[in-house]
């Protein structure tokens, strides 16, 4: 008899067991979801920043445009990334780690496209303004010659 009571008390310590694990995983879900949301929510802003920016660069006609608002892109992909990332710590089914992980390996292709063309963009700049330095330094030279 004693061996009854005993496994009906060890089976109500682990469905209480069972209850509180149940809590902090839901606990647990629920702050991953939000601070994917967060991390989402970061990316779009930086987003939406830097294309106003570049708007009103357009109407002022500043140089670097083009890299301003690549590094943005940039920026707000590796914010992006960082939710997807955590969304592969909640995903329960195979399926859902395969879409999450060829999300993940899109905006990583994304994010190194940017960050060459970036580079370019950059190696770009620094001639022109070597060559504007020239420039600048041969119409001295003429003009102290004259």
């Amino acid at each position: 008899m004693n061996i009854g009571i005993d496994f009906f008390r060890d089976l109500a310590v682990t469905e209480t067991a069972m209850d509180v694990y149940g809590y902090i995983e839901s606990g647990f879900d629920c702050i991953v979801r939000y601070c994917i949301l967060a991390l989402e929510m970061v990316g779009v802003f930086v987003l939406m920043g830097s294309v106003l920016r570049a708007i009103i660069a357009i109407f002022r006609k500043k140089e670097n445009l083009r890299l301003q608002l690549a590094e943005g892109i940039a920026l707000s992909l590796e914010f992006k990334i960082g939710g997807e990332l955590l969304r592969t710590v909640i995903a329960r089914e195979w399926k859902e780690l395969w879409v999450v992980g060829i999300i993940i390996l899109f905006r990583a292709a994304l994010t190194l496209l940017i960050q060459w063309e970036i580079r370019i963009e950059r190696r770009n700049d620094a001639e022109r303004q070597a060559k504007n330095e020239k420039l600048g330094e041969l119409e001295k030279n003429t003009e102290e010659s004259h």
